[in-house]
Formats: structure tokens, sequence, C-alpha cells
């Protein structure tokens, strides 16, 4: 007799959907215009909020905490969403040092290097390495600009209160090419690690995605 399973559920799907719902909670309770102060959002109303990530408007609106793209009909990924509202509920307002640290200085995250440098590092690496001029055309399109940093830097704004850097180094014949994401060491009084990570991941895939265009001269 056939016997019919039904899937089991996505576990990160489920934390996901945790992570949003307690995030929306969160900001429910909050003080949303001081937080906006904190964090750089626009305050519309105490029904809008704007936040810019990744150079894109996206349109927070309480009291439901519907995210959206102001621009688009397109849907928000849920990941996007969550490190959406994690910035606008945690940002404590903390003004920059001007120091940088990498993924590995972060608190507790020396171990978890390696999975970072798959996910954020390496595509960058094998995408930009042999023509890492690509890298500061593809970061304008993001809103990145150029920085002092590597062979080739660049610095994006993930948020607004959120540069995230990019450096580069070609290597020779004794070193391999390789490659820094760097961040204000104020960045855990914005975001998680979990969510610094995605960013950075994103950031990545993001960069790459944009190399044909790059190459066709569509710029």
């Amino acid at each position: 007799m056939e016997s019919h399973h039904s899937p089991l559920p996505n576990i990160r799907d489920q934390a996901y959907e945790l992570a949003y719902r307690l995030a929306c909670e969160q900001l429910a309770r909050m003080d949303i215009q001081q937080q906006c102060l904190r964090s750089g959002a626009q305050y519309i109303d105490s029904s809008k909020v704007i936040v810019e990530y990744l150079n894109r408007s996206y349109v927070i609106s309480p009291p439901e905490v519907e995210v959206s793209l102001e621009d688009s009909g397109d849907e928000v990924p849920l990941k996007d969403k969550i490190i959406i509202l994690h910035y606008l509920t945690l940002a404590k307002g903390t003004p920059m040092t001007g120091k940088l640290i990498t993924f590995k200085q972060l608190p507790g995250c020396d171990s978890y290097f390696p999975v970072f440098e798959q996910l954020a590092i390496r595509p960058l690496l094998d995408h930009f390495s042999k023509e890492p001029r690509l890298l500061i055309d593809a970061a304008a399109k993001l809103g990145g600009h150029e920085a002092n940093y590597g062979d080739t830097g660049v610095t994006v704004n993930a948020l607004s209160k959120i540069p995230i850097t990019i450096a580069l180094w070609r290597g020779d014949e004794e070193f391999a090419p390789r490659g820094s994401i760097m961040f204000d060491s104020n960045i855990c009084d914005y975001l998680p690690a979990e969510d610094i990570r995605d960013i950075c991941a994103t950031i990545a895939r993001k960069l790459v995605k944009t190399i044909p265009s790059l190459i066709k001269g569509e710029h």
C-alpha cells in the first residue's frame, strides 16, 4: 500500500518566520521615531518609515509592520525583511569609531570565519581577482564608491549607518589573491553577527551578478 507523507517543514524557514514575527512584535512596542533617529531611517509619520538598504528604499508600515519596496511591487525576501527590522529595532545610534574590523574580530565569530569566507569573500576573489577594477563599477550599482584599501577597494553603505568595505589584493607568483571585508567596530550596536554575515553574502552575490552587464559596457 502506497503511503503519502506530508513534506517535513523546513527548519530554516520556520526559524526565519519566527525571527520575523519577533522583530515585528518588538518594533510595535518601541518608540519608532526614536529608532529612526538612532538608525538614520526616515520617519514620515506613525504609519510610514523608510529604510535605505543596498541602494533601494524600503517602506515599513506600522502597526502591522509590513515591509515593501517603495519603487516596486516585487516581493521582499523574508531574510531581507528580517535584516531591515533588526537594524531598525536594534540600532543604538552609536557614532562611527573610524576603526575597521573584520568578521573574525566580531565577538564569538573567530571559529565561524571559514564559513563566512566561503559565503562572502571567496565569490569576490573568484570573480574579481583577475579584473579587480570591475569591482569599482559593480559597487557603483549598489551605490558604493572606491576606497583606499588593498590593490582595489570599495565601500558600500549596506544601511544608513553600516558601511561595508571590501579590499582585494591581486597576488603574484609568491602569494595567491586575497580579500577582506571590513566594518566599523561599532557594527554590533546595529546588527547581530548572523545578519552581518547575510548582508555580506548578499553584497557579494549582487556584485558578481552585475559582471555580465559591466563587461558588455552597460554601465
